[in-house]
């Protein structure tokens, strides 16, 4: 192990500091085998769709739910506050707890994260009035969104560069939708099981002790194939052994330049709150995914409204017509290499930064996943008719699930390389937003689709979604003097120099710019 002194101090002495024993230390999750890591992937990329699935598959037990719990759930869906308080729970939680696992480490974050998530599944299973339902769905949701937001940070942990990771991210994008998207049709498949319509036997209730059971066996499981990715906590908890072992003042560079959990706190809740009331990029990518994002949860109602009036369709079977988000997602993932294709070949272009690809790049697939999400409305809100085979709208449904991955992986991805250090605030910012319409654009499905019709309902929504797509539009066109304007973007580099160099190339194009945002 590495030991070498760069005249750190620490509490008034001078300390050694420990580091990577060279580029090939077998500990840097860096170096970590390719079996290995991809079975890393695959696993924490897994945990996402278990702890995104009863986001959706609540909402399957609906009518069982209004009559034991005498809420009436038309012409509001009252039933629907349950889910609202999951999203709004999945808004905050993240704010809070993730910034943490950067000093305390990815694991412990994954399974307390994952442990509360299960509790809460038990307070909301075992539920005796409608209110318990909302509180409990409301901390299962945050402890969801941790562990799902976690998983990102886990793969730039262990993938280095921007192909490296483009496979990882990837799959990913597509188990953020599909945990979500694949929950009606669980849910709908477990309240099939006959069971009395009583006490704690009723079927809804197996939407969660099913979840319970399956989620609780494989604990086990994630502890034994996960290890910690976090290098900082790696080096830090290598620091400690030699400390203890040569005493000697030995300490990683993290805990030399250690920040307190209020300072942390502080930063995740102000930066990105900053950002979302003064970056235009910021503000316009949040209320594009966001919308995206709303209308998937949309759907788990609509979906039902739509084919039950026009087709008769009981629960499962509407359960069934919404794994078309999911297969539309899965598309979305099989295409995506071709954009990360044309992303990287950017590089060549870049005038700014030799060498490096263009953050617009990233939004080369999105603007036709745009097109496919306005288009995918339109089909499904005029084709939901008795005279029309209920594939043609289930297409529709398809394709909206199409634009809703692309329009997720433009965003995520842009936001990461304009942002660059800043890029966990700017997607927090753009999680804030997205989970806050996913808990309450769906409160107005049954009246916008009762009183608009299904056709002028989905083409309101479409036209929407027209106008946001404009957004990735403007930002390819206009995207380097955006850049160049946004104090954020111009200190966001990891390196100093070339900080100074963007401020230099700004002052020369007669920005009026000062300071960036050092101290936010």
């Amino acid at each position: 192990m590495s030991i070498t002194s760069f005249n750190e101090e620490k509490d008034g002495r001078e300390v050694e500091i420990h580091t990577w024993d060279g580029p090939d230390d077998k500990d840097n999750p860096f170096n970590w085998s390719l079996t290995y890591k991809w079975v890393l992937t695959v696993t924490i990329c897994f945990i996402s769709i278990l702890t995104g699935l009863p986001a959706g598959s609540y909402g399957s037990g609906n009518e069982q739910m209004g009559d034991r719990f005498n809420v009436d759930n038309e012409p509001f869906p009252n039933l629907y506050w349950a889910t609202c308080s999951w999203n709004v729970g999945a808004a905050l939680f993240p704010l809070v707890f993730v910034p943490l696992t950067e000093n305390t480490g990815r694991m412990p974050g994954y399974f307390v994260a994952y442990i509360i998530f299960e509790l809460f599944l038990f307070g909301s299973a075992f539920a005796d009035n409608f209110a318990t339902l909302v509180v409990t769905r409301f901390f299962g949701g945050g402890a969801s969104s941790v562990s799902i937001n976690i998983v990102g940070g886990s793969i730039s942990d262990v993938w280095k560069g921007d192909r490296a990771r483009s496979l990882p991210m990837s799959l990913f994008g597509f188990t953020s939708v599909a945990g979500i998207a694949l929950g009606p049709f669980v849910g709908s498949a477990i309240v099939q099981i006959q069971k009395p319509r009583v006490g704690l036997e009723e079927p809804w209730r197996w939407i969660y002790y099913i979840q319970i059971i399956y989620n609780a066996a494989l604990i086990p499981v994630f502890f034994l194939i996960l290890k910690e990715t976090r290098g900082d906590v790696i080096l830090k908890a290598r620091a400690k052994k030699l400390r203890k072992e040569t005493g000697r003042p030995i300490y990683a560079e993290s805990e030399i330049q250690k920040q307190s959990v209020m300072a942390l706190l502080k930063i995740s809740f102000m930066r990105p709150t900053k950002m979302l009331l003064t970056e235009p990029v910021v503000i316009f990518f949040t209320l594009w995914i966001s919308f995206a994002w709303g209308i998937l949860f949309l759907f788990f109602s609509s979906v039902v409204q739509t084919f039950t009036a026009s087709y008769g369709f009981d629960a499962f079977q509407t359960g069934l017509i919404q794994l078309a988000i999911t297969v539309g997602a899965a598309i979305g993932t099989f295409v995506n290499p071709i954009q990360d294709w044309l992303y990287l070949r950017t590089a060549k272009k870049n005038d700014e930064r030799p060498g490096k690809p263009i953050p617009e790049g990233r939004l080369y697939t999105s603007i036709p996943g745009s097109l496919l999400f306005t288009g995918g409305l339109f089909l499904y809100g005029w084709t939901s008719r008795p005279d029309i085979h209920w594939i043609v709208p289930t297409i529709g449904v398809c394709i909206v699930g199409i634009g809703v991955y692309s329009i997720y992986m433009g965003v995520v991805n842009y936001l990461t390389d304009a942002y660059e250090k800043y890029a966990a605030s700017a997607l927090s910012a753009a999680s804030l937003g997205r989970n806050a319409f996913g808990a309450f654009l769906p409160l107005a499905s049954f009246s916008l689709f009762n009183n608009l019709g299904f056709g002028w309902a989905a083409s309101l929504l479409g036209f929407i979604g027209a106008v946001l797509g404009l957004v990735p539009i403007v930002l390819v066109m206009k995207g380097p003097e955006i850049r160049r304007s946004s104090p954020f973007m111009l200190e966001a580099t990891f390196s100093d120099e070339e900080a100074v160099e963007r401020r230099v190339s700004v002052g020369r194009n007669g920005s009026k710019h000062g300071p960036g945002p050092t101290n936010v």
